[in-house]
C-alpha cells in the first residue's frame, strides 16, 4: 500500500470511526493529517514505512500515538493543511517577529553606514613616512619668554570654493577667543607650507632688532609695530570713550615688561611669526593654499599647545567636510591668479574630505627631541564623529 486515501483521494467518513489502525510494513511515504480528526482513534501503527518526515518516523517507531496525532493536528512539517487556528497564529507571530528582526538589522546596518559616512577622517603620517617634513629648532633664549611650541603639517584642506577660506579664518578667531582665552593661554598661527623655508628656528630676540612683515603691511621692527598698535589702541579708547579695544590691540598687554619678543624664523632668517601678535604676510594662507603649516605657542604649558592643536585640527576636519558636502563655486582672487599656477591644484576637485596630518619634530639646538606632534597620545578626541587613522 502506498496511500491511505481512497479512490477519490479523500479520507472516508467511515475511517473517522476507527479505533485501531495498523498499517505497518507498507510503502507509505506520508501519514494523512485527517487522522487527527478521528476522535475514537486510540492506537496506530505505521512502523516499517519509509516516511518523508523523519521526525514523524521517529514518533512512529516509538509508538507515541498521542504525540503523532498532536503532531498531525498542528500540521507537522508537511504542507500545513491540518493546522489549527492557534497554530497558524503562532506561526504568523513567528514570521512577523523574524521579519521585524530582519528589518531592524537592515535599519541598523543602514544607520551604521550613514554614521560611517558622516565620520570625519584624520590620517596621521609619522616623520618616517614624511621625510620632507619641516624641522623646528628651539633656542635657550625662548625659555623665559614663551617656551612652548608644537607644529604640524595638514594636507587635504580645500580653501578654494566659495567662503571656505573665510570660514576657516573665522573659526581660527573663535578658537583664539574661546579655547585660547583671548590668546592668554595660547596663540595659533597658520602658514602656506609652500612659502615656508625650513628648517625653522623658534627664538626670542630684542624688540628693536626683530623685524616682521605683518599681515597686509610692510616690514617693520617689532618694537615699532607694538608702539604703533599702542597708539592706535589709545586712539580707539578716546573715540569710543571706553576701555574695550578690538583687533590686535587687545593682545598688547601680553608683551608688557618683555625686552625680548618670541618669533619663529625661517632658513633665511625672516620672521614668519611673532606670537601672540601676528604672523608674516609672506607665508599667509590663500585660497590656493593646499598644504598648511600650523603652529601653536604658549607661555603656560606644552599640554595647552597640544590641546589647542587638537581642537584646531578637528575644527578643520569639520569645515573641510562642510566644503565637500556643499558644492560652492571655486574662486581665486585676482592677486592669486599668477601664484595659483605654481601651486599644487590637485585638491580643486575633492575626492574626499579626509585630512592628512604630518608630524613635525621640535628639537633643541643640539638636535635632542623636545616634542613631536601628533604623538600617540595626541588627537585622542572624544568627538564620536572623528576617526583618527595612525
Amino acid at each position: 500500500m502506498t496511500t491511505v486515501y481512497g479512490k477519490t483521494g479523500q479520507f472516508s467518513q467511515q475511517s473517522r470511526c476507527v479505533q485501531t489502525l495498523d498499517l505497518s510494513d507498507n510503502q507509505l511515504s506520508e501519514i494523512p493529517y485527517e487522522l487527527a480528526d478521528c476522535p475514537k482513534l486510540k492506537e496506530i501503527n505505521f512502523k516499517g514505512n519509509c516516511l518523508k518526515d523523519k521526525r514523524l518516523e521517529k514518533m512512529v517507531n516509538g509508538c507515541q500515538t498521542k504525540s503523532i496525532l498532536d503532531y498531525l493536528k498542528s500540521g507537522g512539517r508537511g504542507k500545513g493543511k491540518g493546522k489549527t487556528d492557534s497554530a497558524e497564529k503562532v506561526e504568523n507571530r513567528e514570521k512577523a517577529r523574524k521579519k521585524k528582526k530582519v528589518l531592524k538589522k537592515d535599519d541598523d546596518e543602514e544607520s551604521d553606514e550613514m554614521e560611517e559616512l558622516n565620520k570625519l577622517v584624520v590620517r596621521v603620517l609619522h616623520v618616517s613616512e614624511s621625510p620632507s617634513s619641516v624641522l623646528v629648532k628651539v633656542t635657550p633664549n625662548i625659555k623665559d619668554v614663551r617656551p612652548y611650541i608644537v607644529c604640524c603639517i595638514v594636507e587635504g584642506m580645500n580653501l578654494r570654493p566659495g567662503n571656505a577660506l573665510k570660514r576657516f579664518l573665522v573659526a581660527q578667531t573663535k578658537l583664539h577667543d574661546d579655547d585660547c582665552q583671548k590668546r592668554t593661554l595660547a596663540t595659533i598661527a597658520t602658514h602656506d607650507l609652500h612659502l615656508v623655508k625650513g628648517p625653522l628656528l623658534y627664538d626670542a630676540r630684542p624688540s628693536h632688532s626683530l623685524k616682521i612683515t605683518p599681515l597686509g603691511k610692510k616690514e617693520i621692527k617689532a618694537a615699532d609695530l607694538v608702539r604703533q598698535l599702542q597708539m592706535e589702541a589709545d586712539e580707539q579708547r578716546k573715540q569710543k570713550k571706553r576701555q574695550n579695544i578690538s583687533g590686535l590691540h587687545k593682545y598688547l598687554q601680553l608683551l608688557n615688561g618683555k625686552e625680548n619678543f618670541p618669533c619663529l624664523v625661517d632658513a633665511e632668517d625672516h620672521a614668519i611669526s611673532f606670537p601672540p601678535i601676528t604672523n608674516s604676510d609672506k607665508t599667509k594662507i590663500r585660497k590656493s593654499t593646499s598644504q598648511l603649516f600650523l603652529e601653536v605657542t604658549s607661555s603656560t604649558s606644552l599640554q595647552v599647545c597640544k590641546n589647542v592643536m587638537d581642537c584646531l585640527i578637528v575644527r578643520m576636519a569639520e569645515l573641510n567636510k562642510f566644503t565637500f558636502e556643499n558644492q560652492e563655486p571655486e574662486s581665486v582672487s585676482d592677486d592669486e591668479t599668477e601664484e595659483a599656477g605654481a601651486v599644487d591644484l590637485t585638491l580643486v576637485k575633492m575626492a574626499s574630505p579626509e585630512l592628512i596630518v604630518k608630524q613635525v619634530r621640535v628639537v633643541d639646538v643640539e638636535g635632542n627631541l623636545k616634542v613631536v606632534y601628533p604623538a600617540k597620545t595626541d588627537l585622542n578626541v572624544d568627538a564620536h564623529n572623528v576617526t583618527v587613522i595612525r
